[in-house]
């Protein structure tokens, strides 16, 4: 998030420079800014002080370093996010107030679960317990946190761009968390029916969280209707005294309202051996995917892919799953017309209630190099199977468009400037 600013802060060049100026002449404009402005009085280094001095590079230290709000440090859950009159939200308090949205149940119970890396743990525990009862009074509603780590034994090793050994600055081997594929155990661990999944970067102030609420809920809505149906079927299939289930029915539904392909030779099987075919099918778990137009955001969106067996599923791919030397998949990976921004509900039970065991869904082979940064400097990692990627490639998936105004990242600083967070 903070990589060109840590370039500039490495540049000796740079209170010289325009960019030290306009870098400058932005700061008023963030979120952070009263922080930083009565740390640094409390240094005796007045903010105004240090920028009619052109001392930009001492502010980006107090901004990113540990001498002051430490920023390029701390995960985005605790960076300051919006600025309101009389006091500024966090990414995560904004979460609190989206969620009390949609995820409230009928005794006003907000259940959220937050991942975060070990480090990072003890403060974003701090923080909820700083501002709960703030939130339950002004939304009236009770939350109910939990938090859970990514596993360091998931972690991968890290490659400089020649794909030599990437060692920080102590000289140390950096080995990065193995990518968002990482959690799919710490979800395979939430007792939930319905599980809504998003970045913790995607909110917005609330003067546009109308919109966003209204397609949580579609969405939620659109899951369950399926679920329901789903439910039906197998129950039928598993009931062996209920007689003949309408199994051209239920062959329908999965090509028509889950997309799924049923083998050329399906029509000829036995009705024992097309329903054992349907509830292999059927009984697994099932993700709802909200998709934006693609405007030009970097990450994955919804394809067609044919897998080992020949049969087409959905899938949300990633661009570095792509064979860039293959002018066809070149070709329909540019043609794209939507956009994965993250936006999940999944039901993760089966008609009995019972949870699946999500281990069980997942295309080992789905694993795929990134290009990421450390203080500055570019690196490769290996990322495994993708949480809605490969983690989730056996779910059955329905894609639905949503509005862009409900997607809102913010994945570099400069993101907070845009109208959408201000």
């Amino acid at each position: 998030m903070f990589r060109d600013w840590f370039r500039d802060y490495e540049d000796s060049d740079f209170d010289h420079s325009g960019r030290g100026a306009e870098f400058a002449g932005s700061l008023p404009l963030y979120p952070f800014h009263k922080d930083l402005s009565s740390l640094t009085a409390g240094k005796a280094r007045p903010l105004d002080s240090l920028i009619l001095k052109g001392n930009y590079r001492e502010i980006l230290g107090y901004i990113l370093t540990d001498q002051g709000l430490d920023y390029a440090h701390l995960p985005k859950a605790l960076l300051k996010f919006h600025t309101y009159p009389g006091h500024n939200r966090t990414s995560l308090e904004e979460h609190l107030v989206e969620a009390a949205g949609y995820v409230r149940d009928r005794e006003n119970l907000c259940t959220l679960h937050f991942t975060v890396s070990e480090e990072h743990e003890s403060p974003v525990r701090s923080l909820t317990d700083r501002v709960r009862g703030k939130y339950e009074s002004l939304l009236g509603v009770r939350f109910d946190f939990s938090l859970s780590i990514q596993s360091p034994s998931t972690n991968t090793i890290s490659v400089n761009m020649k794909d030599e050994p990437f060692r920080d600055e102590t000289g140390e081997l950096l080995f990065r968390p193995g990518g968002h594929g990482a959690l799919l155990a710490n979800l395979n661990r939430i007792e939930g029916d319905l599980v809504f999944i998003k970045n913790i970067d995607n909110v917005v102030p609330d003067r546009l969280k109308g919109e966003t609420i209204l397609y949580k809920k579609i969405l939620g809505g659109c899951l369950l209707r399926v679920q329901e149906e789903v439910f039906r079927y197998l129950s039928l299939l598993e009931d062996k005294e209920a007689g003949e289930a309408p199994l051209h029915e239920m062959a329908d539904f999965c090509r028509k309202e889950l997309f799924l392909d049923l083998p050329p030779e399906f029509p000829a099987c036995s009705p024992a051996e097309q329903r054992t075919f349907l509830f292999f099918l059927l009984n697994r778990p099932i993700r709802v995917c909200g998709m934006v137009k693609n405007e030009g955001e970097p990450g994955g969106g919804p394809f067609w892919v044919t897998g080992a067996d020949n049969r087409r599923t959905l899938q949300i791919v990633e661009e570095a799953q792509i064979d860039s030397s293959s002018e066809k998949q070149s070709r329909i990976w540019k043609a794209s017309t939507h956009f994965n921004p993250v936006d999940l509900v999944c039901g993760i039970r089966d008609y009995r209630g019972r949870k699946f065991n999500l281990e069980n869904f997942v295309d080992r082979k789905a694993v795929i190099i990134t290009k990421k940064s450390h203080e500055g400097f570019d690196l490769k990692a290996l990322e495994i199977p993708g949480l809605w990627n490969g983690g989730m490639s056996l779910w059955n998936t329905l894609f639905i468009e949503v509005p862009i105004v409900t997607f809102n990242p913010v994945k570099t600083v400069f993101d907070l400037l845009r109208p959408e967070h201000r």
